[in-house]
């Protein structure tokens, strides 16, 4: 897809006439403030002024090799400060950053490396076997384009030694608003992923937006989940957009969190609400001083009442939960402390975006009523990576021609205009023809004293077509059997919500961004049968 053309209408300069490129913000920031930290991982640091000349040299040694506007580069790698700067270097020579998940298996990342037409991979040690069965095969990379973090292997250029000898004079190039920032392939599905492209203008409208949320030049922001997911990258770009201090942590890890939040005076952190359940469920959570924190922000999954309940009671400053597609379109913010009365919604339509709610035959439903979401905005991806069919088939308009993507998510709208999210549309469970809607059945489980963690599915049934299930974690040293978390449940469920059975498991799978993995959890009960897996 070219720089200059999108299948989905994007802005134009009128719009924000205020753009400012990420790369530009960095130069900036770096003459602003050139020995405060910028980023920090482990016992490493970059100051303002050596981060933003590494980036120069980064980009100027991409630009010897070739690499300019709307080329792709690939990064697989863990989180450290050579990642971001890689990151960043690739940007400011104007190329298309693709930042690979390290929880792909081979086979995928073999397909996205081709689809995504990366010309360079920079590639860390821990993930060399995920790349060495088809290395031979990267024929699309240049010359010189195998670049080593860590590790010496033949055809591999050390990382250091690549871009010592270029120059970390400033260094600029045109960058337009709709210029191609990033690529983020999707997670959860078969085949080969769908590549999300962003434009320039989407990202740098984080930096702009995350102030309302008190990021600034005194931001502290504690990065735990990877930077190749959509939800680390709109904190770390709002971040080093606005001057802050990031720091990165390799892996989530709850004692190390905790300690560098007290030590650095940590004042935002943006977590999947796994994190927020096994941070807040710590033993010693209360004896860390987290009273610098302004915001703490939830996304990628929905984070239960329950948990954000706590979180208002025990840890210091907003939270905010948001929800949104990293397409664009649909998004809501909850300031839970601001509407402790709706903890058990995702917050109401903002950012200059609408929602609607949509029934099978794609009309518009009642306020209340229980459909798809599907959602407008400014600020929309560019489209799937040369899957034109597949960007189109997430679009509704609506009566004026406007443009809407269909989120998969389904919801309605309650009598405030808050969004109360259920199901994703392909985990809705059929049974004898009704829709039951694991998350009411799951929301309802964890009321019980000793179920900790619980995902719902559909499981086959001869009379049914498919029938609820509850796969539940047990408080540790609790007694209690399925049948009776089984039977306790069904005293509270309508007909239709019945579970056929409980049991138990240790943990639940979950992404690396913490959701559960629910396909994971249905296949061995779909195992030879037609479903929906």
């Amino acid at each position: 897809m070219s720089p200059d053309t999108a299948l989905v209408p994007q802005p134009t300069l009128d719009d924000f006439p205020e753009f400012v490129s990420i790369p530009i913000r960095i130069a900036r920031n770096a003459a602003a403030w050139p020995d405060k930290r910028a980023v920090m991982c482990e016992d490493k640091a970059r100051a303002w002024r050596d981060f933003d000349r590494r980036i120069n040299r980064i980009a100027r040694t991409l630009a010897g090799m070739g690499i300019g506007r709307g080329d792709k580069i690939a990064i697989l790698a863990a989180n450290s400060i050579e990642y971001l700067e890689t990151f960043m270097g690739g940007l400011r020579v104007g190329a298309c950053v693709v930042p690979l998940s390290t929880m792909a298996a081979a086979d995928a990342l073999e397909k996205m490396l081709d689809d995504c037409d990366a010309k360079v991979l920079f590639l860390s040690q821990q993930y060399r076997d995920l790349v060495e069965p088809y290395e031979d095969r990267l024929g699309k990379l240049i010359d010189g384009g195998r670049i080593a973090y860590d590790f010496r292997r033949a055809g591999w250029r050390d990382f250091e030694e690549w871009r010592e000898r270029a120059s970390d004079a400033p260094f600029e190039v045109p960058i337009s608003q709709l210029d191609d920032f990033n690529i983020i392939y999707s997670s959860g599905t078969t085949g080969l992923p769908k590549g999300i492209l962003h434009s320039h203008i989407m990202r740098d409208m984080l930096a702009v937006r995350f102030t309302a949320f008190e990021y600034g030049p005194d931001s502290v922001s504690l990065a735990s989940t990877p930077l190749y997911s959509n939800t680390t990258l709109v904190a770390v770009l709002a971040t080093v957009g606005l001057g802050g201090t990031t720091i990165l942590m390799p892996r989530s890890d709850v004692v190390k969190f905790l300690e560098t939040a007290q030590r650095e005076r940590v004042t935002h952190a943006m977590l999947v609400p796994v994190q927020y359940q096994r941070i807040l469920a710590h033993p010693d959570f209360d004896k860390y001083d987290l009273s610098a924190f302004k915001a703490k922000l939830s996304t990628s999954a929905p984070l239960r009442a329950h948990i954000k309940a706590d979180c208002l009671k025990r840890w210091p400053g907003h939270l905010v939960e948001i929800y949104g597609l990293t397409e664009g379109g649909a998004s809501c913010t909850l300031v839970a402390d601001l509407h402790p009365d709706k903890l058990h919604t995702v917050g109401q339509p903002g950012l200059g975006s609408e929602i609607v709610v949509l029934d099978e035959q794609g009309k518009v439903l009642p306020q209340g009523e229980v459909g798809e979401l599907a959602g407008r905005a400014q600020l929309m991806m560019k489209g799937y990576y040369k899957q034109p069919d597949k960007t189109r088939d997430l679009f509704w308009h609506d009566d004026r021609g406007q443009l809407f993507f269909k989120s998969g998510d389904m919801g309605r709208i309650d009598e405030d205009g808050f969004i109360v999210l259920l199901d994703r549309k392909k985990d809705m469970i059929i049974s004898g023809g009704f829709n039951v809607y694991a998350a009411d059945i799951e929301v309802m489980m964890l009321r019980h004293p000793d179920v900790i963690d619980v995902a719902v599915i559909g499981i086959p049934s001869e009379q049914w077509g498919e029938s609820p299930m509850a796969l539940c974690v047990r408080r540790a040293g609790a007694g209690v059997s399925e049948d009776e978390i089984r039977d306790w449940a069904n005293g509270q469920l309508s007909k239709t919500q019945r579970l056929v059975a409980v049991e138990f498991r240790d943990s639940l799978p979950r992404s690396t961004i913490g959701k559960i993995m629910k396909r994971e959890l249905r296949e061995p009960y779909w195992a030879g049968r037609t479903a929906r897996i």
